[in-house]
């Protein structure tokens, strides 16, 4: 049997993010044809799409359509793409009349915080889907606890957190990290802290890249 070989990915990316949650699940996906070839360390880091959301949001059709000159029939065509490729690759999206933006803030400390318990990517996953398929508020705090009682961490322990600053720093220094490494977009896999990809690729690309790199750290 060949040895396991070990990768490191860093995941830069948003909680509101749709291409964060169908890349992550095509990652998912090419990672399960890779068991057995090659193993990974998987970490996720904060990137905000908006910053200045207010509590409460914003429209999230106006706001796309202010922010990349949108038509409406525009907005609906590329969201009925992402249902499809997120029904592909495993993931269920709702976009609702009146869906609004959240401020992310809160959900990037809660993840830097789960780190450590090794749950990141489970309350990331709760993240995602209550904010894409169950239509929640990821600024409430209520909901935002909800995530966190899904994935079987400490509620109290979070809510703590929550009304600290606890993370801000943290979370504001990754931010300033990855500006400075040139990240624009999300998501982005930084793997082995030397190639990035960027998107949400389709499992074939993730599963030909990974198995490259993985070559390349052989040869």
């Amino acid at each position: 049997m060949s040895e396991l070989k070990q990768l490191k990915i860093d995941v830069v990316s948003d909680v509101v993010c749709p291409w964060c949650a169908i890349g992550y699940k095509n990652l998912e996906n090419a990672l399960h044809r890779l068991d057995g070839e090659i193993g990974v360390d998987l970490q996720w880091h904060a990137f905000e799409l908006n910053p200045d959301t207010p509590v409460g949001g914003d429209s999230h059709r106006q706001m796309l359509k202010t922010k990349y000159g949108m038509s409406d029939e525009q907005y609906d065509t590329n969201h009925q793409r992402i249902i499809d490729l997120g029904a592909k690759a495993g993931f269920e999206f709702h976009f609702r009349d009146g869906m609004r933006t959240a401020n992310t803030f809160d959900c990037h400390r809660l993840l830097l915080w789960a780190a450590d318990s090794g749950h990141q990517t489970e309350l990331k996953q709760a993240f995602f889907k209550a904010y894409f398929t169950d239509g929640k508020d990821v600024n409430d705090q209520a909901i935002i606890l909800e995530a966190v009682a899904a994935v079987g961490l400490d509620v109290d322990a979070a809510r703590e957190v929550l009304n600290s600053d606890a993370f801000v720093q943290e979370v504001r220094n990754e931010e300033e990290r990855y500006r400075q490494l040139g990240i624009q977009s999300v998501p982005t896999y930084i793997v082995n802290d030397q190639y990035a990809i960027s998107g949400g690729q389709p499992p074939e690309v993730f599963e030909q890249a990974l198995r490259q790199i993985a070559d390349e750290m052989s040869a």
